[in-house]
C-alpha cells in the first residue's frame, strides 16, 4: 500500500510560492539538505500534481538536465512516473505523466493500491487542499527555510483546522528544518464523521 505525502518548501510564516534560492528569494540550501531532498525523490514511486504545478515543472525540469550540480536531480524528476489531477487537461500528457480520471478519492486510493512506496504530492494549491479535506494524505513533509517572508499566499490558508502528529525532524547546518507530520488519528475520525452529516 502506497503512502500519499504532501511535500513542500516553506518559510517559517508559511509562504510557499516560487521558492527561489538566496539572495533573490527565501529558499535556503546546503549540501546536506540538497542530498536529503534528492534521496527523498529517488526513494519515491511517483509524483502526484495538479494542473498548474504539472505545467510549470514540465516546462522547467527538462531544460535543467545538463545544468552543473543538478544532473542527478533533473534525471530523477524527468524520469519518474507522474500522475496529474485536472478538470481541464486531456491525455495523453508529456513528461512521463498520466491523467487521473474520475473521482479524486477513487483515483488516489487506486494509486495507493497499485504502488508500495511513496506518492509525493508537490504543490500546495487546490489539489493539496482537496486531498487534505478528503483525508487522503498520509504524511506532510515541510522543509522550513529560516525566513519570515512578507509576500505571497500562505500554505493551506483556507483549509481549516487539522491536528497533526510529529513523526520526525531533521535539522540542517543552514538552519533549515525538515518537519514530518501525519494527520492525528482522532482528527481524521472527527472529520470523517463531520462529512457524514
Amino acid at each position: 500500500m502506497g503512502r500519499l505525502i504532501i511535500n513542500n518548501a516553506i518559510t517559517v510564516d508559511g509562504a510557499f510560492e516560487a521558492p527561489v534560492p538566496e539572495p533573490d528569494g527565501w529558499l535556503v540550501l546546503d549540501p546536506d539538505s540538497q542530498r536529503a531532498s534528492l534521496e527523498k525523490w529517488q526513494a519515491a514511486d511517483a509524483m502526484v500534481l495538479g494542473r498548474k504545478t504539472y505545467q510549470g515543472l514540465a516546462a522547467v525540469w527538462p531544460q535543467m538536465a545538463d545544468l552543473p550540480g543538478y544532473e542527478a536531480y533533473a534525471h530523477r524528476m524527468n524520469s519518474m512516473t507522474k500522475y496529474v489531477a485536472s478538470r481541464t487537461l486531456s491525455g495523453p500528457l508529456t513528461w512521463n505523466a498520466t491523467l487521473l480520471e474520475g473521482d479524486l478519492a477513487d483515483s488516489v486510493n487506486d494509486l495507493k493500491d497499485r504502488h508500495s512506496g511513496n506518492l509525493i504530492v508537490t504543490g500546495a494549491g487546490e489539489l493539496a487542499r482537496d486531498l487534505m479535506a478528503q483525508d487522503l494524505v498520509d504524511e506532510l513533509w515541510f522543509t522550513v527555510s529560516p525566513y519570515l517572508w512578507p509576500t505571497g499566499p500562505r500554505i493551506f490558508d483556507d483549509l481549516g483546522a487539522v491536528r497533526l502528529e510529529l513523526v520526525a525532524t531533521t535539522t540542517f547546518p543552514s538552519g533549515s528544518v525538515l518537519l514530518r507530520y501525519r494527520p492525528a488519528p482522532a482528527d481524521r475520525r472527527r472529520r470523517s464523521a463531520d462529512r457524514r452529516w
